[in-house]
């Protein structure tokens, strides 16, 4: 035991212990069968990615679930590993590559382009998480895993094979989120919505055979740059304005052509002018009318955003955008466009190439997503529980109207797809079925002189989602690794933000059911049980700005994690961030505060200090004095017949908040957590228990010392319920008060339960109940004082009416009431009048306050009857304009209510000013 430093250092504690726990082996993760397994899988960060603050919430979450399950004896597994995210990585390095030496990747070739990226890697692939070290977490790095590493590619491509066979997987022409700047097919959740200014172009489309008067269809849209491949017009089937004309023809501008008119009932009637230009090629909405009536699919728009030559010669190769006023500019010569409406919307825009994507039918590989009834099954029988709750209702919801996914991307980093080609075979005459034209393997044909493989790779989600198998061996383990998965699957907890439910967690869900054990039509409840990759799933919200944006470099409202953590410490940053994170919703991130985490961390430390400057620790030489090695050592040390009011009531509180902790992890409900602990240290113990028991510390030494003994309990098992949250600093202070010395490291300790420290340690119901009577006296009488301006005054007279045991109260803690109070005196009423006197009733009694004590009485008078006079001209002003009918009936509602409002505080106010007065 050493003697605390006066100022806590957080930066040379915190990398202090966190090279010991490295250094000890604290975080390795041990299959021990005499021990309850818990395993948590860490959301793989980008390989390329630097830590920011979805990542502090999301690890720092991890973390508090993993050091818990660590004190509660558990065998834990926290795997780290990082996603070699496909497009964001690759176009990092092309950008990269194209400003340093003008190359393209094409320039390169496959092969050495995929040489650079590895490269790449190497030299930037571990940052983020030598950044989450700092932050503390205790992941087991041994295991540190990699999406594209040789193991794992193995299984992520015996996946593909699996599902190929079993029919879940097919090739086929479909309309997809296209990324004209990377080239690629995009998932949903790597498009960004952003509102664009653009304008709604009102067009004549002529009818082929006029109809009557009618000589045209009126067509809005905000895409002229696509009417080259439109290959119909919609109407609803029950529009009275159009029905008749189903079946005739109408011009297309250019290129001129006639396209029918067509009934669908997807055309909303009551949206622009109830006609609907139709554009397979280029639209998921028009792709499905065509598909319905069997429409021509014309792509008049590229891979590169550049127009085709089916467009027309004047469009042939114009950007796309350019080709929008192009086509706006012809239809107004022709006499065709009507008008231009400003039209605000939102655009889908590539997460990574930063450009609008176009929806385009391209030739890709998709997967029909398996097991879907057993995934809604697992989550409503409870096999599988989201915390908060609500959110299985977000999955449920997703699983109902499931499409399948489109897994191909047309990229080179990543996992390339095990399919090869016959050569000599055109693909569009390739057949699928036939293992003679088309192989698929993990290790490819025998002969591949013959055959060309698949240039795509698999979207990297479809890598991720195999994560808890994987990491742990799937599918050919060894006899050590197969070991290791019957023992840690399926894992114990998923913890992961709301947005990624469909994207990630459900693809877990399904590919376990599915791949987990052999192939099988229909699961029991017992095998969905073993085969689910995880049972409880723990969902947080995105932490944004104060103003509810989300966290963005561009608009400068992102803090950096780093930066934090040099200001704040990583404790510090922990426990603010967890401090503000309401349960399952977004987070509105300020710094201010997460320098509640800083102020507690000193708070703790200050108080840790305090003790050792209270009574004996250890002597010269650092050996011990009073023993800390254990809960039986200091119990021994506890004489509960020497406990006084205090002692009963701050063990009672003791035992209270440990039993919310422990609600708090068996209901997964985290938000409260920190709250908890900040009230019962900062406020029961800092602020009530150590004020009121100065007075034992200077006085008998057996009162003395078993009062310290309670201190020490109370510090122990606060360090052991904050650990969690705060690692390094309970560590430190675990060290400082001696309680290592049988066990060097908190997580090693066995954590105390609330029922034990009740049964060990009872306390007295009515002791507690007289001090929280003083309490709710204390606060009363800070409450009387700040009324009448008083509260920094401490010279303050009351007088207190109570009678019997609460007179007995009051006036055996009449010092520590004046202390906590701030108080000049404290005195039984007695015969004196309370007349006039301001009073506040408490549970002990009444209390007075004497302001001929405390102000200049003739002073506060006048001071007073101004500020009367002036409140009475304000209430006057406000009934007189709601009295006003002009005012009452024209205003907006909100301003009369507002006046309203005004006006009862205003009148409130007075009359409180009034009574004050009175009592002069």
């Amino acid at each position: 035991m050493s003697e605390i430093a006066k100022a806590y250092e957080p930066k040379e504690v915190e990398q202090r212990w966190y090279a010991n726990w490295l250094e000890a082996g604290c975080f390795k993760a041990v299959a021990d069968a005499r021990r309850e397994p818990y395993a948590i899988m860490i959301p793989p960060p980008n390989v390329t990615g630097m830590l920011h603050m979805g990542h502090v919430l999301d690890n720092t979450l991890q973390d508090i679930f993993i050091r818990r399950a660590r004190l509660e004896g558990k065998a834990v597994l926290w795997q780290p590993g990082t996603d070699h995210a496909g497009i964001a990585t690759q176009t990092k390095v092309e950008r990269q590559l194209r400003e340093s030496t003008g190359q393209t990747k094409h320039d390169l070739g496959r092969e050495r382009f995929l040489e650079k990226v590895w490269e790449f890697r190497e030299e930037s692939g571990g940052v983020i998480l030598n950044q989450l070290q700092k932050l503390g977490a205790s992941c087991d790095w041994d295991r540190t895993s990699f999406t594209l590493d040789a193991d794992y590619s193995k299984a992520v491509l015996d996946a593909f094979v699996k599902f190929y066979k079993r029919g879940y997987i097919y090739r086929g022409k479909r309309m997809v989120n296209w990324c004209p700047a990377t080239q690629t097919a995009l998932s949903d959740e790597e498009v960004t919505m952003k509102p664009q200014n653009g304008f709604f172009y009102k067009m004549r489309y002529e009818l082929v055979e006029p109809d009557g008067n009618r000589t045209h269809l009126e067509i809005s849209t905000t895409r002229p740059e696509t009417l080259m491949g439109d290959t119909a017009v919609a109407v609803h089937p029950e529009d009275p304005r159009y029905k008749h004309l189903i079946g005739k023809a109408v011009w297309r501008p250019f290129p001129r052509a006639a396209i029918p008119i067509i009934g669908d009932a997807y055309v909303d009637r009551e949206f622009g002018t109830g006609c609907l230009k139709v554009t397979p090629a280029h639209d998921k909405n028009d792709f499905e009318i065509g598909q319905r009536h069997s429409l021509e699919r014309i792509e008049v728009i590229g891979a590169d955003g550049n127009l085709t030559a089916a467009a027309g010669e004047d469009f042939a190769g114009v950007e796309r955008f350019a080709a929008r006023k192009l086509a706006a500019k012809k239809l107004e010569a022709m006499g065709l466009l009507i008008e231009r409406e400003p039209y605000e919307n939102t655009v889908g825009f590539s997460e990574r190439g930063d450009v609008p994507i176009e929806p385009r039918l391209s030739e890709q590989w998709f997967l029909k997503y398996p097991k879907v009834e057993e995934a809604k099954r697992a989550v409503e029988n409870g096999t599988i529980r989201f915390h908060p709750d609500r959110w299985k209702k977000t999955y449920l919801h997703w699983l109902n109207g499931i499409q399948d996914w489109c897994i191909s991307r047309q990229l080179w980093w990543g996992h390339r797809i095990p399919v090869w080609y016959k050569k000599g075979i055109e693909r569009s005459a390739l057949n699928f079925s036939d293992p003679e034209q088309v192989h698929v393997s993990v290790e490819g044909p025998s002969d591949p002189e013959n055959w060309e493989q698949e240039a795509d790779v698999l979207d990297t989600w479809a890598s991720s989602y195999l994560w808890p198998m994987a990491n742990l061996g799937w599918p050919n383990p060894t006899q050590e690794q197969q070991k290791e998965l019957d023992f840690w699957y399926p894992t114990s907890t998923l913890v992961t933000g709301f947005d990624i439910i469909f994207f990630w967690v459900a693809r877990m869900i399904m590919a376990g059911l599915e791949l987990y054990g052999d192939a099988a039509k229909e699961l029991s409840d017992a095998e969905i049980a073993k085969r689910i990759p995880f049972k409880d799933i723990f969902i947080h919200g995105l932490i944004r700005d104060e103003q509810g944006r989300k966290m963005s470099k561009s608009l400068g409202n992102s803090p950096d994690p780093l930066e934090l953590i040099d200001k704040y410490g990583a404790d510090g940053l922990r426990f603010g961030i967890c401090n503000i994170a309401p349960s399952g919703s977004d987070i509105l991130f300020s710094e201010e505060r997460i320098q509640i985490g800083r102020n507690f961390c000193n708070k703790l430390w200050n108080a840790v200090r305090f003790r050792q400057m209270s009574g004996p620790i250890s002597d010269s030489t650092g050996s011990p004095q009073v023993d800390n090695s254990s809960f039986e050592a200091i119990i021994s040390r506890i004489h509960t017949d020497l406990f006084d009011d205090y002692d009963h009531w701050i063990l009672g509180r003791l035992h209270q908040v440990m039993a919310d902790v422990e609600k708090c992890f068996a209901q997964y409900e985290l938000a409260p957590l920190t709250h908890q602990i900040y009230a019962f240290f900062w406020g029961d113990f800092c602020d009530w228990y150590v004020e009121a028991s100065k007075g034992k510390l200077k006085g008998d030494p057996a009162l003395r010392d078993n009062c310290l003994a309670v201190q020490d309990l109370i510090i122990r098992q606060v360090l052991q319920l904050a650990h969690p949250i705060i690692p390094h600093i309970t560590e430190e202070l675990w060290k400082a008060l001696g309680y290592d010395e049988v066990v060097p490291y908190i997580q090693n300790t066995t954590l105390l339960k609330a029922a034990t420290l009740e049964e060990r340690v009872p306390v007295d119901m009515d002791s507690i109940e007289r001090v929280s009577n003083l309490q709710e006296l204390i606060s009363q009488a800070r409450a009387l004082k700040a009324q009448y301006n008083l509260a920094n005054k401490r010279d303050v007279s009351v007088f207190y009416g109570a009678e019997g045991k609460a007179a007995q109260v009051i006036a055996e803690n009449a010092s520590l009431v004046r202390t906590l109070a701030g108080l000049g005196s404290l005195q039984p009423l007695a015969d004196q009048s309370a007349d006039g006197l301001p009073a506040v009733v408490t549970p002990l009694g009444t209390l007075y306050l004497d302001l001929s004590s405390s102000i200049d009485v003739a002073g506060e008078k006048v001071r007073l009857q101004k500020e009367l006079e002036k409140l009475e001209k304000l209430v006057e002003v406000g009934l007189n304009k709601l009295k006003n009918p002009k005012f009452v009936e024209s205003a907006p509602a909100k301003v009369v209510e507002g006046a309203r409002k005004q006006l009862a505080e205003t009148t409130e106010k007075r009359d409180e000013t009034r009574r004050i007065l009175e009592s002069l």
